[in-house]
């Protein structure tokens, strides 16, 4: 084995990985009132966070940490039973850290930093060479290996994964602006002009959420950020803008690590907090070719999964008949009669006969009703849709019984049925 690999392999094992996943979402609106974002099914069969978690294991990373807070049962209950599958006597884990009041003015967590700051005590009995932040509520494939090689062979403190987008789209992220040699030197919060990148101006570097730092570095910010008057105890807004010209800080290139097809140009990486973006991300898996290699073998994404029955469409009548077509069917769902064109169905979705859904997102365990009509909407998990409810082509009607998004998209509750 050569010797710079096997370096690595050391560095791999002495890496925490810290999965945040305490935030609500509030801009998915009523889909998180129950569930914390990263435990949201996505992909039919997977919730968000399994994208982080299954990132970790192929890149080599044994020892991970998911810090909970809002709504976060059943979320618990995914990574207990999902991913509790590694060797503890081999200091090898992936556990959730629940939120407890750690510190000593006993507050839930205010911001990113401060998620990391209230578990000092467990880090530090961990004790590890580096720590990798993860936001445990985006949708990609990335090899954090490549990214910790990269920080090392750069001596830096911290590094901050950036991902390239034209300038003007940059404005609705935190952007960092980067010399010929990608070292920060100036982090931007949502800028109205963001800074274009050395070599090609019309393209900005945005954060996504992904750090790495080297672990005592670290512990010492955390430490002067809580005595920071005013400080909102977070990494995008406090902690690395503070950080710039006073530390080794770089940015790593999402291009350099992203795990993609041969063939794919853009890496692939979604955050999908907003319901117009989530619909997208789901609604594009039905395409002939995603953007987002869901049947790649070698970088699998794993889940917690029930054993259920495979998907079943029944009734080839002339006057009924249960198809799908351009369509992602779960395992369990049963199409009886009813037609379904470009929509992702979630497992134990049922279809009756003569509904129509199309362009939509159907979420674990729903109905849909007879005669029924949805397009591009999102029906919420344990929502049963009444026979005969049209859904999507009534704007005005829409807004008033249900939620709309900006981009018309429409978010339907059992709540929200239950107040017909």
């Amino acid at each position: 084995m050569d010797i710079r690999q096997y370096d690595l392999n050391t560095s791999l094992k002495n890496t925490l990985a810290l999965v945040l996943a305490g935030g609500r979402g509030s801009r998915l609106m009523d889909l998180t009132d129950n569930l914390a974002k990263p435990a949201i099914p996505f992909a039919g069969k997977f919730r968000i966070i399994d994208f982080p978690l299954s990132n970790c294991l192929h890149s080599g990373i044994r020892k991970v940490a998911v810090p909970t807070q809002y709504r976060s049962h059943q979320l618990i209950q995914h990574v207990q039973r999902g991913w509790a599958f590694l060797k503890a006597e081999l200091q090898e884990f992936i556990e959730v850290w629940p939120a407890q009041q750690q510190t000593a003015d006993e507050s839930w967590y205010r911001g990113t930093a401060d998620a990391v700051y209230q578990n000092m005590d467990f880090i530090r009995a961990i004790d590890p060479t580096y720590i990798l932040v993860l936001a445990g509520d985006h949708v990609y494939k990335q090899d954090y290996s490549k990214m910790l090689a990269q920080h090392i062979e750069r001596g830096a403190e911290a590094t901050v994964a950036c991902v390239e987008v034209p300038r003007c789209n940059a404005s609705g992220f935190g952007v960092v602006k980067v010399d010929e040699n990608d070292q920060i030197v100036e982090f931007l919060e949502k800028p109205t002009n963001p800074p274009g990148l050395p070599h090609n101006p019309e393209v900005a570097f945005a954060s996504m959420g992904i750090y790495i730092f080297n672990a005592d570095f670290l512990i010492a910010q955390l430490i002067r950020d809580a005595g920071t008057q005013g400080s909102s105890r977070d990494f995008g807004k406090d902690m690395l803008p503070n950080l710039v010209g006073r530390s080794k800080l770089y940015a790593h290139r999402f291009a350099d690590s992203c795990v993609r097809p041969d063939n794919q140009l853009e890496p692939y990486w979604r955050d999908v907090g907003t319901l117009d973006a989530y619909w997208e991300a789901n609604i594009d898996l039905t395409s002939v070719t995603p953007a987002l290699d869901l049947y790649e073998p070698d970088w699998p994404i794993w889940t917690s999964q029930e054993q259920r029955p495979p998907a079943k469409f029944v009734f080839d009548d002339d006057d009924r008949r249960g198809v799908a077509l351009d369509s992602v069917i779960g395992a369990g769902c049963i199409v009886s009669g009813g037609t379904v064109r470009r929509s992702l169905l979630s497992n134990n979705v049922r279809v009756n006969s003569h509904s129509l859904v199309e362009n939509s997102v159907i979420l674990p365990n729903c109905d849909i009703g007879r005669h029924a009509r949805i397009d591009h909407a999102i029906i919420a998990q344990d929502t049963r849709i009444p026979p005969g409810l049209v859904i999507g082509e009534d704007p005005e009607l829409d807004a008033k019984r249900f939620y709309r998004s900006e981009g018309g998209i429409v978010l339907v509750t059992a709540a929200m049925i239950a107040d017909l």
